[in-house]
């Protein structure tokens, strides 16, 4: 999908060589990049855009300077993208903590399309680290479009009044696409669009990135037009410790700091638009873990009156902290749909991983499909003889193949870390699968956890792609104290399986319970079995509560030699930050893996409740496009509205003048049986046709007759033919060109949507 994307892209930078500037040569628009230095996805957007979806090439013109070149018949199928020129941007991020809550606001042109026509426009918002997308607004001239979430069983997947569910939807994980029907050549778009990502934490720093690159041919073409381009950061640590600015991508300047918070802002006339992601890393200045509590009263509308906690945890000064040593077994999923580039970069970072060990640390390696395949009987040192062994090991053994069954190798693993000592044990699975045996591993890891030693083995999961059950993945990580992560882009299948183990390998605090809550009427808390606390990034913690919540509040733990550690937390009313919007993602996640798992419908309505109040995209809710008409507005508010009895109620429009546009499902799901059974890998697609074809009526016909008939052996062979054979020829020369003018003729006539 993403590289029919890009060439749909490359598609609509062809075409728009018909648009006509004018004579004035300097502002002539910006040239595509050269071919050889394009690749498959080169024309994905890098920064949120905007472009015309055109199925009829006749259209696109200058709509201020007609260019009166011949009329194009035919289509485009599928149709090509035309990237709108931007005559502004903003972009504004709010940062607490782990979180960052992004809004980019910009203005694009429709300058592709003659004014007396009409186009979708499609818009493409490219995210950073973990994004989610929380909400998108457009307004054109004479109607308004804004995104809703709403509660969709699974009998309203129809048409209804919204039309099918192809109007927007996840191009890669990390890209959102919306298309908004039918602007008017030479409008102006307004968008606004709001998302939320994580902050990234390593070394001992956090570390915003947002995609903020726009291509050059986005520059609007003309010499007076003016580019504003804005960029504002707030940055509150919620640690209330001092702040340090590291780098910054962008020429900002400090327009605010308090303890714990600072602003920074560039608003300027430029030139050209930003050619580089906007990059911002601070530090938290601390020399020892230290935490605190947030604490936030339920608002009126809330549909949860219980009161709100925030509980974080830092490292902080990474160089005088000791790591645990580990037990670490590594269970890898080796089943047919691993095949291919997924094995590959699996054994990449599993060699990666293997070379990040310390001498003391022990490791072993299953390997699984239908069978498991074990290294070694026992616990190897990871010296450097027992690595080698290892590396051969695994080149030999990761051929893709089988089945998958991952209840026997975590089983194997749990077996072979019962009696650890002096060091934290550690499970690491990856797998790109589902099976159906999923809830009694959970139940038999959890009896295990019960029944175990002081520390019970550590489950850190790791998901590919979107067959696995991410769900049952954050579950067991969940039920083993441990981590979860995943690729859901099996391009980044390495990285983040190695930011994975830096956390699992880096532990600094272990057993970790809290005191003095005992006394609340209720508690709730995300996450219910509370994992170690690594240097590779903070322990976040939040939930609900009722009752009075202590004035004092200690957190225990187990350090690397150890000995017993106890923090005292801070505990302070929440100001500027709120606890549920910074909480509600997790939250949201967390429940949804507890509701598949017990099957309980009250936590799936738990869910649902916290997704419409908070904005967040779960399982049990969609996204609508709500299209607002504002000159229908007025006319159905000066006359008597009837209501229609005809339409399905969900999709009934709340105010005049709307409709609804409904989008596809957009949850990862909770796994796919089919698709791991029958050894699909990840990532893979039904391909759509290679490029846009446009079909000239007639002549197209000609040229292809003439290509295949007129060649000098052709007509050498006609010259010694008969009269009869001549006669018969063109007869059956005119029988064919009649068959493809037809066949052209209906295309034309028959296709579907002009655009």
């Amino acid at each position: 999908m993403a590289e029919d994307f890009s060439k749909a892209v490359d598609d609509g930078l062809k075409l728009s060589k018909r648009i006509y500037f004018g004579k004035d040569r300097a502002v002539a628009p910006p040239k595509p990049p050269p071919a050889m230095a394009r690749s498959a996805t080169s024309f994905l957007p890098s920064a949120p855009m905007a472009y015309a979806v055109i199925y009829d090439p006749g259209i696109v013109d200058n709509p201020d300077i007609p260019s009166y070149q011949p009329h194009v018949y035919g289509r485009c199928d599928p149709p090509a993208l035309i990237p709108l020129q931007m005559n502004a941007i903003e972009m504004e991020a709010d940062c607490y903590h782990d979180t960052a809550f992004v809004t980019v606001s910009g203005t694009w042109r429709l300058h592709c399309v003659m004014g007396s026509r009409a186009c979708d426009c499609r818009v493409a918002i490219p995210m950073g680290h973990q994004g989610s997308i929380l909400g998108v607004e457009v307004s054109a001239p004479r109607k308004s479009y804004s995104t809703q979430l709403v509660v969709m069983e699974d009998d309203d997947n129809r048409d209804g009044n919204g039309g099918p569910a192809q109007n927007g939807g996840f191009l890669k994980p990390n890209i959102f696409t919306l298309t908004i029907p039918q602007i008017d050549g030479g409008s102006k778009l307004s968008i606004r669009v709001r998302w939320s990502q994580k902050i990234v934490y390593s070394n001992g720093q956090f570390s915003l990135n947002v995609p903020f690159a726009f291509p050059d041919f986005v520059n609007p073409a003309g010499k007076k037009i003016s580019k504003r381009e804005k960029i504002q950061i707030n940055v509150d640590a919620v640690t209330g410790g001092e702040l340090l600015c590291k780098t910054i991508s962008h020429p900002l300047k400090e327009v605010r700091r308090h303890a714990g918070s600072m602003g920074f802002l560039y608003d300027s006339e430029v030139l050209s638009w930003s050619k580089v992601d906007f990059s911002f890393s601070y530090a938290v200045s601390s020399s020892h873990i230290n935490g605190g509590v947030l604490l936030e009263s339920a608002s009126g509308h809330d549909f949860d009156q219980r009161e709100m906690f925030y509980m974080y945890l830092s490292p902080g000064d990474i160089r005088s902290k000791k790591v645990f040593k580990k037990d670490i077994i590594f269970i890898i999923d080796i089943s047919g749909s691993m095949r291919g580039k997924l094995i590959e970069d699996t054994k990449n970072a599993l060699l990666a991983a293997l070379s990040k060990l310390n001498q003391n640390d022990s490791f072993n390696i299953l390997a699984f499909n239908g069978e498991t395949y074990l290294f070694s009987k026992s616990m190897e040192l990871a010296s450097g003889d027992a690595v080698e062994r290892a590396i051969e090991w695994i080149n030999t053994n990761f051929v893709a193949g089988g089945g998958t069954n991952i209840s026997h190798p975590l089983n194997t693993a749990m077996e072979m870390l019962c009696n650890a000592q002096s060091s934290v044990p550690i499970i690491f699975l990856v797998t790109d699968g589902t099976v159906e045996d999923e809830r009694q591993i959970c139940a038999m890891v959890k009896n295990r956890m019960i029944n175990g030693e002081s520390i019970c083995p550590r489950i850190y999961t790791f998901g590919i792609g979107l067959f696995c059950n991410h769900y049952f993945l954050r579950m067991l990580a969940m039920i083993g104290r441990g981590q979860y992560d995943a690729a859901l882009n099996v391009d980044l299948i390495e990285p983040r399986m190695l930011t994975l183990f830096d956390k699992a390998s880096s532990l600094i605090l272990a057993n970790i319970k809290m005191d003095t809550l005992d006394d609340l009427d209720e508690l709730e808390v995300y996450h219910s079995h509370i994992p170690d606390l690594s240097s590779e990034g903070p322990l976040i913690l939040s939930g609900r509560y009722r009752g009075n919540f202590p004035k004092t509040l200690k957190v225990e733990g187990i350090l690397a030699d150890f000995s017993n550690f106890v923090v005292d937390m801070k505990i302070q009313n929440a100001k500027d930050i709120s606890v549920e919007r910074v909480s509600a993602r997790d939250q949201i996640e967390h429940l949804t893996a507890q509701a598949w798992l017990l099957e309980n419908k009250q936590l799936e309505q738990k869910v649902t409740n916290l997704s419409l109040q908070t904005g967040f995209m779960s399982e049990y809710t969609r996204m609508i496009i709500l299209e607002t008409d504002h000159l229908k507005k007025v006319q159905e508010s000066t006359g008597t509205k009837e209501a229609s009895k005809k339409s399905h109620p969900q999709y009934e429009a709340p105010v005049q003048g709307q409709r609804m546009i409904l989008l596809p499902h957009l949850g990862i799901g909770f796994g796919n049986l089919t698709e791991t059974a029958e050894n699909t890998p990840p990532g893979s697609e039904t391909k759509l046709p290679e490029v846009a074809e446009i079909f000239k009526a007639a002549s197209n016909c000609c040229e292809t007759f003439c290509s295949y008939c007129c060649c000098m052996c052709c007509i050498q062979c006609c010259t010694r033919i008969n009269n009869q054979c001549a006669t018969a020829l063109t007869q059956l020369c005119i029988g064919l060109g009649c068959f493809g003018c037809l066949t052209c003729c209906s295309e034309i006539c028959c296709s579907g949507n002009e655009g």
